[in-house]
């Protein structure tokens, strides 16, 4: 064999190569699409209100099908802000009557602990002779929930805005990927 002929034939399988990768590629964008598109969700945090459980920046994946159970932490469309999106945890579910006394959580007369609200913003109110969370009761309608964050000094939630429609409720988060130091599925 002359160069000649070899060099069309080394030519061809680099074609191949680059047109097999590009396939491959394009395979996996389309997956990646789909699977954000309908079924999870790549979240940034931003802000303070789920402080410490949550700090500016991380980042979540959520699931976008989901039923909301109490202390689910979920991405909801804010409703008192067009196109925003809170990061809240599920304190009440319809026909729950959800009543905050003296920092205490009482679900439907029952007390309910909270222990991921045992943090420095909690103690230093406490210290300051102040409550972490304001006094409150409220019967939760059905079809809505009652929505909390966990820094709730700064926390714009269901206090402010009131109760959130199921609809609202756009995903839940399961996984904490970034910082890589606090990689977690478990957000108590």
């Amino acid at each position: 064999m002359t160069k000649k002929q070899q060099k069309p034939a080394e030519e061809e399988s680099w074609g191949k190569f680059f047109r097999d990768v590009l396939v491959m590629f394009l395979i996996f964008a389309s997956v990646y699409y789909v699977i954000f598109s309908f079924f999870l969700a790549n979240e940034v945090v931003s802000g303070p209100s789920m402080q410490p459980t949550f700090e500016d920046g991380d980042r979540l994946i959520a699931v976008r099908k989901f039923t909301p159970k109490r202390n689910d932490v979920v991405i909801i469309k804010a409703p008192d802000q067009a196109g925003a999106m809170y990061i809240k945890r599920v304190i009440g579910l319809p026909g729950d009557t959800v009543q905050s006394k003296n920092d205490v959580l009482y679900i439907n007369g029952k007390k309910v602990a909270q222990p991921y609200l045992n943090n420095k913003y909690k103690k230093a109110d406490n210290l300051a002779g102040s409550n972490y969370t304001s006094n409150f009761k409220v019967k939760i309608k059905k079809g809505y929930y009652w929505v909390m964050g966990d820094h709730r000094d700064v926390s714009k939630d269901s206090r402010y805005f009131g109760q959130v429609k199921r609809s609202y409720l756009l995903s839940k988060v399961v996984l904490r990927y970034w910082p890589v130091t606090k990689i977690s599925t478990n957000f108590y």
